[in-house]
């Protein structure tokens, strides 16, 4: 086997030995970063529907009031309009659903599942906690959530939701009795939750990672043709010339030309050295000639 062939040996097993750490390392980096990037995502989905929540019942809500009494207008409720807006929202990102799970809802597709039930439990035996992340087992794989309390802080909320009594009466007709009243001031009723499958940060730490295992590759491929190329004309050529120098003076011909190597490594020392070696040879010959 060439030293050639053993320099590109040792250079790949080096880095294929290196990649298996790095790899794993950057993997689990770009793993954690996707996974904080869509919660991050889904942090401004929710700041989306606060804004909604917000703008529907400062604005929205004491414009249909009067109507109110008559007809019940579903556009006048917060919840309504939050849930509306990210479904225009996940016609860009599918992938994000949004849920204002309710454990007492007017409206029963709010209703809390058993899961949403125990995060709306959570922040009602902790009202001090912001939000939750977490994990969860769904139809299609595990899934990230981010969930944030739903309070009741506004005094105007409980007019819909105190008594069927004192509920406008076109709120009555359109839900009934059964659900969405006995509410009160500062307590937590459910809980904004938006969820996206793993598959998502997966597929984005997966993609990512193929990007920098490629470009890693790319780079030492390079770099190995660029030191491939420096071997060969400091090293393997000038060693060469004196293996052939050395061959043509073991077989007699003192006359074969002097190999000369510019520099002071060991190369250029090696080739010096055969020089002398030669001079010396060729005058050790001549002398026993002469005699």
């Amino acid at each position: 086997m060439s030293l050639f062939v053993k320099f590109n040996l040792i250079l790949i097993l080096v880095f294929a030995v290196a990649l298996v750490p790095a790899g794993y390392i950057s993997n689990s980096l770009l793993q954690k970063n996707a996974r904080t990037q869509i919660v991050q995502n889904a942090r401004i989905m929710m700041q989306t529907a606060m804004a909604t929540r917000g703008y529907t019942n400062k604005q929205i809500k004491p414009l249909l009031a009067p109507r109110l009494a008559e007809e019940f207008l579903p556009q006048s409720v917060p919840a309504y309009s939050a849930t509306e807006i990210f479904n225009y929202l996940r016609e860009s990102n599918p992938e994000y659903t949004y849920k204002e799970a309710t454990l007492n809802p007017t409206n029963p597709r709010d209703r809390t599942v058993e899961w949403e039930a125990d995060v709306v439990n959570a922040f009602r035996s902790n009202e001090k906690l912001p939000e939750i992340i977490g994990e969860r087992d769904a139809p299609l794989g595990r899934a990230l959530y981010l969930a944030r309390p739903i309070k009741i802080t506004d005094p105007g909320c409980l007019s819909c939701h105190t008594t069927p009594e004192m509920a406008p009466a076109s709120v009555v007709k359109a839900y009934g009795t059964s659900g969405g009243y006995g509410w009160k001031l500062n307590e937590i009723i459910g809980a904004q939750i938006v969820s996206v499958p793993m598959a998502v940060p997966i597929g984005l730490a997966t993609t990512a990672f193929k990007t920098l295992l490629g470009s890693l590759i790319a780079v030492f491929a390079s770099i190995l043709v660029v030191l491939n190329v420096l071997l060969m004309l400091a090293v393997i050529r000038p060693i060469k010339r004196l293996s052939q120098m050395a061959d043509q003076v073991s077989t007699g011909n003192l006359d074969a030309p002097e190999v000369t190597v510019k520099g002071s490594d060991e190369v250029a020392v090696l080739s010096g050295s055969f020089n002398r070696m030669r001079i010396s040879l060729t005058k050790a010959l001549k002398m026993l000639e002469s005699e």
